[in-house]
């Protein structure tokens, strides 16, 4: 049984990001954790509140945000009332990332599914903000980003944008050969290089592990030129290959942190017209005994 996190605003954005994962996991058996978070105007030293006015906005906050989430469980099951999917509402009075992390370890959370906007507007940017600070701070789970008029496709082409400059773990390439598993998709190991030239010992050694992990995956190696920037390389890279999704290992202190962190990983989550999905590093030691016991559905 796999545990999916998504949380929602009430948007149309989050609903297109929901409706998504409902497409995408619509054979799996799953509990869907739909969060809604609220953190009421706090006065400010100009116009205290009395106590009791201020537990009365909260109170009626709470009370939109679990009529809004009820609105969403009505509206999932007049559209798609899977009998192998199960609804469950979190409703809490904290800031999103915190909650977040707590959602994930608490609910042994497989994926973390969620809407972003593109970079226009001040409420796009905040949505867009918000899917960056989640992946740049959950360290334990994937983070699956759909842009904002993505509609569902069966995810046949998957392109896995790496330097091969640092070791793989099984436990790291899992999510991703899970996924290529589950649509006979087919993988398009994709390098991007300003300077096209050969690889290292050990750049090719990691790509000799890499391949033996997809051993059982069809998959494709591709060298491209930079343009302009990586994220722009990859935009075109998806756009020329018909790439479904696009997923990326997310690690510190190495070339890909600049690909994962601040220009790529933000400007994909703004951009992007292809779900991206984000992949934590998990090192040698992968996951805790206790997530490894809670993740095991995600593999079967």
């Amino acid at each position: 049984m796999k545990n999916i996190l998504i949380p929602t605003d009430f948007s149309e954005n989050a609903w297109n990001a929901t409706r998504y994962a409902i497409e995408l996991f619509k054979d799996e058996k799953c509990i869907f954790h739909l969060l809604n978070v609220y953190t009421p105007a706090i006065a400010n030293s100009r116009f205290m509140a009395s106590a009791f006015d201020g537990r009365a906005l909260e109170d009626s906050t709470h009370l939109n945000s679990e009529k809004g989430l009820e609105e969403v469980v009505k509206q999932i099951k007049n559209t798609y009332d899977n009998p192998d999917h199960c609804i469950k509402t979190i409703s809490s009075f904290s800031l999103l990332v915190d909650e977040i992390k707590d959602v994930v370890e608490n609910q042994g959370i497989n994926m973390i599914v969620m809407g972003t906007k593109g970079a226009s507007g001040m409420e796009e940017v905040f949505m867009g903000s918000n899917t960056v600070r989640i992946i740049k701070s959950v360290k334990n789970s994937p983070v699956l980003a759909i842009p904002q008029h993505f509609e569902f496709v069966t995810p046949s082409e998957i392109a896995f944008a790496t330097d091969f400059n640092r070791f793989y773990t099984q436990s790291e390439v899992q999510p991703l050969i899970n996924m290529a598993n589950a649509f006979e998709a087919v993988i398009r190991i994709v390098h991007v290089q300003y300077e096209i030239k050969g690889l290292t010992e050990i750049q090719q050694f990691n790509l000799g592990m890499l391949r033996k992990y997809l051993k059982d995956v069809e998959h494709y190696v591709h060298t491209v030129s930079e343009l302009n920037s990586v994220s722009k390389t990859l935009e075109i890279f998806s756009n020329e290959l018909d790439i479904h999704l696009l997923a990326m290992l997310n690690y510190q202190h190495s070339y890909m942190e600049r690909m994962t962190r601040e220009p790529v990983i933000k400007n994909m989550a703004f951009h992007t017209q292809i779900p991206l999905l984000v992949i934590p590093e998990l090192g040698l030691g992968g996951l805790s005994k206790g997530r490894k016991e809670k993740q095991k559905s995600f593999s079967n």
